[in-house]
This record gives structure tokens, sequence and C-alpha cells, in this order.
């Protein structure tokens, strides 16, 4: 016997699908939904679709955007002579809150990573490649994640660049602020040596 109507059963499982969404919380957003004024939940309904229409990605970075191409990259402010890779586009917002870098982007959508059966192929690599190769490129950053993953995105790509004579660099990872080396892990204590800086 259903407890609720089919609509609502339908709507808290299309929750459900969304990343880190379990059944309840599913459930309290399909709730709140409903105790929305039509108005608002038309709007709400309103942006998906928008977004699922307009947002694509950037032929340049990979990034995405509703313009031929992204902010970023349409930014002749920026230095283009130095790319950042990063595994996804919420990668791009962190680095951005730092308001330090001023180079460009490249958006991998993913990492290699042969647990979950992605590959090389299946991620943004082809793309960088053919940046690099149009020259007036000095500098990739790594900005990968530091895990299994992340490390073997990096070096992989490291590996692609060296016969291209362009600068690879790996962020360097250590110590968070506001913590005590009591608590770091071996590994990253030696990340922290190894990207040490004069002072």
């Amino acid at each position: 016997m259903r407890c609720f109507p089919a609509a609502l059963e339908r709507l808290t499982e299309e929750f459900a699908k969304l990343p880190g969404i379990g059944s309840k919380t599913a459930q309290r957003l399909a709730f709140y939904v409903l105790s929305m004024p039509q108005q608002d939940a038309q709007a709400f309904a309103d942006a998906i679709v928008t977004a699922r229409k307009t947002v694509h990605t950037c032929p340049v970075c990979q990034n995405l955007t509703d313009q031929d191409k992204c902010a970023i990259c349409s930014d002749e402010e920026r230095d283009h002579s130095v790319i950042c890779v990063v595994a996804e586009p919420k990668d791009v917002i962190a680095m951005e809150r730092a308001r330090e870098y001023h180079g460009v982007y490249h958006v991998l959508h993913g990492v290699i990573s042969p647990l979950n059966h992605i590959g090389p192929d299946d991620i943004h690599i082809r793309e960088l490649l053919r940046r690099i190769g149009e020259g007036n490129v000095n500098e990739v950053i790594m900005a990968t994640n530091p895990d299994t993953e992340g490390e073997a995105t990096a070096m992989y790509i490291s590996r692609l660049l060296r016969p291209m004579e362009v600068k690879v660099t790996r962020l360097a990872y250590g110590i968070p602020v506001g913590s005590q080396l009591e608590f770091a892990d071996e590994v990253t204590l030696l990340r922290a040596l190894e990207g040490r800086q004069e002072i």
C-alpha cells in the first residue's frame, strides 16, 4: 500500500538520485518543495530547466559557461601563458576564492581512476594537449587533489607534457593553517617539507 501520492514519491526518488542525498533527506526536500508557494516552485523548476539548456562547456578550457567562451578565457587581463589544471568546475571556484591566481584554467571533468573504469580518454586531456600544442603556454600547474587518483592523473599528464617543453608544476600541499603538527600524518609532513619556502 502506497502512503503518498505517486507524484510525491517520484519527486522523492528524483531527489534521492542527487549525490550525497539519502532517502530521508530526499523525502524532506520533496516535502519542502510541496510547501513552497506555486510561484517559487515554478521558479525553482525553471532554474533547473534553464541551466540544463543553456550551460555547456567552454570550447577552450572545458569550464562551465553559458557564453561562447567562459568569462575567464575571455578576460584579456588574465595571464593566458599559465594554465591551472583542475579536476572539476567546482575546483575553479575554490581557486578563484583565493584571489591570488591570475592565469587561466583547464577542467578535466574527472581524474584517471581504473577502479571506476575512467581512463585518460574519458577526461579532457586531449583538449589540454591541443591547447598547449598551439603555443604561448609557459607553465602548467597541476591542481588535482592529493589523493591516489589525483596524483596518478598529475603524473600521467606531466609525462605527456615533458616533450612539449613546458614547465609543469604541482601545488604544494602541507600543514593546514590553524592545525597542529602532532595531528599531521607522515605524507602531509613530507609534502610540507618538500613545499617549504624561504621567509
